[in-house]
């Protein structure tokens, strides 16, 4: 059977439940072996975290310390440059060799803007790419990412039976929480309590962080 790896990353601005219970639901669902949560460190297309990368990536450790099933991998933190998708599949291929399944996950959101990511075309060579459904988005009808759907889709098989080059449409459970709204709460004085794991909200609170 061929070994499956997940990659999950993001901001992580904080990491939040409905973050971790993605994760673990699309590990299951897809049977993969590991599935890795990658915090970046300079996201290129979007606005700069408001925290640091050592921080962020210690409430992920932190989430994660009670959950065997999802891992931190930390190594978009230890360049000192944008976190190019292009650049970690790389570094996951030469280091778990070409018969390894590299399935990188995204947002239905994050695959519409795929077109304006750093040597776009070449990641479907270098792994999977798994599709999340999310309420209020859709793929474009017309345009690059649907012409890169047309031509690579497949099913959740596909994973098992090659190392890279599919498309796969997954639809987990997707709880309406959002690391944007989480900050927002915090900045007004609100308590953001159950809505990220207990641990982090106290290293949240400890550090005083989004305030």
């Amino acid at each position: 059977m061929r070994k499956k790896i997940g990659i999950f990353g993001g901001t992580f601005d904080p990491i939040h439940i409905g973050h971790l219970r993605m994760a673990l639901e699309l590990k299951e669902q897809l049977g993969l072996d590991e599935m890795r949560l990658l915090p970046c460190h300079q996201p290129p297309h979007r606005d700069a975290p408001q925290v640091s990368s050592v921080q962020r990536a210690e409430m992920l450790r932190i989430a994660l310390q009670d959950c065997p099933e999802l891992q931190v991998d930390e190594r978009e933190l230890q360049r000192d440059k944008p976190s190019y998708t292009y650049d970690t599949l790389l570094e996951l291929r030469a280091e778990f060799g070409s018969d390894v399944s590299l399935v990188l996950c995204m947002g239905e959101d994050a695959f519409a803007g795929l077109p304006s990511w750093y040597c776009w075309g070449e990641l479907i060579h270098l792994a999977h790419i798994v599709v999340i459904a999310r309420p209020g988005w859709a793929i474009p009808e017309h345009g690059d990412a649907r012409d890169l759907l047309d031509k690579y889709q497949g099913e959740p098989r596909c994973l098992d039976e090659t190392a890279a080059g599919s498309i796969v449409l997954q639809s987990p459970r997707l709880l309406p929480i959002s690391a944007t709204d989480i900050r927002q709460q915090i900045q007004a004085g609100k308590s953001a309590q159950f809505l990220v794991p207990d641990a982090v909200w106290n290293y949240i609170r400890t550090k005083q962080l989004y305030r």
